[in-house]
């Protein structure tokens, strides 16, 4: 296995755009990629998509073609990765083996979601085709509902707070205000975040991402293209329902792609300088902080409402706003979360940027844990 080096990346902005389509999010950011790489698409020989859902949200299958075509990548094999909200993470993890092993000289990865085109009760039901739909989806159980139960068996567990999880959601919303490519720019305060609107008991409307659109792009290379290499790349699953968990509080997947993670990088917890982890809903950093080794099972909220975790703390996660302030597009979180890293770790973080981004660690999950990614990235 060769070493790898992320040549390029490229993000849209992500918010609500009536103006702007699935493809044309995806090529704006292909396009950016290529552009901050300095390179043509004839440069790039194999095209990863993530993408979760674009059949059910705007209606259009065989997408990686779709957008390839678009992007002037002319007979370069395009291949879609479906792996719910971990789509853009596991496209990115096959691209990188690829180019690791000699398959491909530059592979561009892009994810992409489209998702305000449809009602918010249609996209709870897309969202909810990523659970066990045979058991908690007869049951009416939308993700929402089965992040709320881990939250509160957490909470009796280990003595989890709602201070705890508003911790999480004051931190990202004050990142994501620095970042102007952000969904939501929004300052809030603790009270804000105790008192917002009831979504799934204890989860307020201030623990849960946003329904986002949205795309980001990333150019794999042989190294040295690139300031910033790929360390260690693991992909790991789970089972979709809750019920066959031996622990609801934990999250197997995750805790396994990071030790295979670490291993391959040759490098522990606390040599991580800085995170983008899956906060899809705010007890999900809390145990993300947990399973990744940044803290011991049960102390991931008071290690976060310790200031361990912000901006300029000793480890910052989250710089860009984190899924509940940057937005959700699903099939684009995981290469967005590189995307994120990769500023830091060149110093073009403008007002987010912190002083020490030597190693990053993203983290993407699917589901309520049966998909996770985990990549380690270095400066060089």
């Amino acid at each position: 296995m060769r070493p790898v080096a992320v040549a390029g990346i490229g993000k849209t902005a992500f918010g609500a755009f009536a103006d702007k389509d699935l493809r044309s999010l995806a090529v704006e950011a292909g396009r950016a990629c290529l552009d901050d790489a300095g390179l043509t698409p004839s440069a790039v020989d194999a095209f990863y998509l993530g993408n979760f859902a674009g059949p059910s949200f705007v209606g259009q299958n065989h997408l990686a073609p779709y957008i390839a075509a678009e992007l002037g990548l002319a007979g370069v094999p395009a291949t879609r990765f479906e792996a719910a909200c971990a789509s853009a993470g596991a496209a990115f993890a096959h691209a990188w083996s690829a180019v690791a092993s000699g398959m491909h000289e530059a592979a561009l990865v892009i994810g992409v979601e489209k998702m305000t085109s449809q009602t918010t009760a249609k996209v709870a039901e897309i969202l909810a085709a990523a659970g066990d739909v045979q058991g908690e989806g007869k049951a009416g159980a939308t993700f929402p509902a089965l992040f709320a139960m881990i939250a509160r068996r957490h909470m009796y567990q280990y003595g989890t707070t709602r201070e705890h999880m508003a911790a999480v959601a004051v931190k990202n919303h004050g990142n994501g205000a620095l970042n102007p490519q952000a969904h939501m720019r929004k300052v809030i305060t603790m009270e804000q975040a105790l008192a917002g609107k009831p979504v799934s008991d204890p989860l307020t409307v201030y623990d849960c991402s946003l329904v986002s659109d949205g795309a980001a792009a990333v150019l794999l290379m042989a190294a040295p293209h690139g300031k910033v290499q790929v360390l260690a790349c693991s992909q790991t699953s789970d089972h979709l329902a809750l019920e066959r968990k031996a622990d609801i509080t934990s999250l197997p997947a995750v805790r396994l792609a990071a030790e295979r993670a670490y291993k391959m990088a040759g490098l522990g917890p606390n040599d991580i300088d800085l995170a983008e982890v899956h906060d899809c809903f705010t007890i999900a950093e809390i145990i993300a902080m947990e399973e990744l080794g940044f803290c011991a099972k049960g102390e991931g909220g008071p290690y976060i409402a310790s200031g361990a975790t912000a901006l300029h703390g000793p480890k910052p996660v989250n710089t860009s706003g984190g899924l509940k302030s940057k937005g959700h597009p699903v099939g684009a979180t995981g290469v967005a979360q590189i995307c994120d890293l990769v500023l830091q770790m060149r110093g073009q973080a403008g007002a987010r940027q912190i002083s020490r981004s030597r190693i990053g660690l993203a983290q993407n999950l699917g589901g309520s844990g049966a998909t996770c990614v985990v990549t380690i990235l270095g400066a060089v």
